[in-house]
């Protein structure tokens, strides 16, 4: 059951209405959402959890996967039902190929999942476990992350501004990405395709909302991103005389 959200992650009396309908459990992502790179504050922390009080069965699962290198502070939800977990994916902090996610929760909860694990791999590898606390020790106490964070923020901005200097709204607060609300998305992936530019339709992403694209900008460089703004700016005047011819 989508739950709508702006900038500051899910919206409070959406999520009360989800909640009431009896869903057993939520999945909200505090910061870095993908696509739009909503991220909980202060406000909307207190907020959500005094929401989430009066529902004390739900299991809530915070995926927080870019957690070291979002861009923000973290404002966890969990704590104020029976039932909680909070996940972090190594394989977007530390490397793709690092497939390891350390996970926390009540008893219970930890507990089901030891079980399940039990009837698949069985256990995960010492060894690798081991090596990811070494690598994540390693990069946190030369600052490879903090810079990391840095860089994807000036990136992410920085694209954000160049969109916003053409009149073209976006969304990127925190993450690794930029979402950009379209009219119509496809037409415009295929025209900037044929500049050079991958993008991703957002259909995939969205259930009751506009059309947009998401844009990664891990890679992108700030002149490059002044070069995709206005490449976009031209795609969508592209587009739209298209339609109208």
């Amino acid at each position: 059951m989508p739950v709508p959200l702006d900038d500051s992650g899910l919206e409070p009396d959406a999520l009360e209405r989800a909640l009431r309908r009896g869903i057993g459990a939520l999945i909200a992502t505090p910061r870095g959402q993908n696509p739009t790179g909503a991220a909980f504050d202060g406000q909307r922390r207190t907020t959500l959890r005094d929401v989430l009080r009066n529902h004390p069965d739900v299991l809530v699962i915070e995926d927080d996967y870019v957690a070291s290198v979002s861009g923000v502070p973290y404002f966890g939800v969990h704590g104020v039902t029976r039932r909680w977990t909070v996940i972090r994916s190594l394989s977007k902090v530390l490397g793709p190929d690092l497939r390891l996610a350390p996970i926390v929760g009540d008893a219970l909860t930890i507990s089901q999942v030891e079980g399940r694990q039990l009837l698949g791999s069985g256990w995960v590898s010492h060894i690798l476990q081991q090596t990811a606390m070494h690598l994540w020790h390693n990069a946190l106490d030369r600052g490879v992350l903090a810079r990391a964070e840095r860089v994807y923020a000036e990136r992410r901005n920085a694209l954000v501004s160049a969109l916003a200097e053409r009149g073209l709204p976006s969304r990127g607060r925190s993450g690794l990405g930029v979402w950009v609300p379209l009219l119509e998305e496809l037409a415009v992936v295929q025209l900037l395709l044929q500049e050079g530019w991958a993008v991703s339709p957002g259909e995939r992403y969205r259930f009751n909302t506009r059309p947009g694209i998401r844009i990664t900008t891990t890679d992108l460089e700030p002149k490059d991103a002044v070069k995709l703004a206005a490449a976009l700016a031209a795609a969508l005047q592209s587009s739209q005389a298209t339609y109208a011819a």
